[in-house]
């Protein structure tokens, strides 16, 4: 019987040799290089991590932070090196959550099936 953390580790190796990998982990490399790429990106996670934990914690966003947050959101996504990188990070989450999908198959068979989404 096979090990499920050796296969995890082989899971990880076969992650990082993807090409949505690679152009992820160079699209951070290219922005890490660009100072304003850099602090713009810094700027809009700041934002996201900050309205996420109020919503985290019950707190209402108030318009004014919705509308701060679409603005920063089309700031950035204007820029070329961001915008790639949103549709890598993009790319790359849909095949983890594919492969997250496989690897809780087996729990389906417990708990059964999980709600569909509408």
């Amino acid at each position: 019987m096979s090990n499920a953390y050796d296969k995890a580790h082989e899971l990880k190796e076969a992650l990082a040799e993807t090409q949505e990998f690679k152009s992820l982990y160079d699209l951070h490399r290219q922005i890490d290089a660009d100072d304003i790429a850099k602090k713009m990106l810094e700027n809009f996670r700041k934002l996201q991590l900050d309205l996420q934990q109020k919503q985290m914690q019950g707190v209402q966003i108030s318009e004014e932070e919705a509308q701060q947050a679409q603005q920063q959101f089309e700031l950035v996504s204007q820029h070329e090196l961001i915008s790639k990188l949103m549709d890598a990070e993009q790319r790359l989450s849909v095949i983890i959550t594919d492969l997250n999908k496989i690897i809780t198959e087996p729990l389906e068979r417990i708990y059964g099936e999980p709600p569909q989404e509408q």
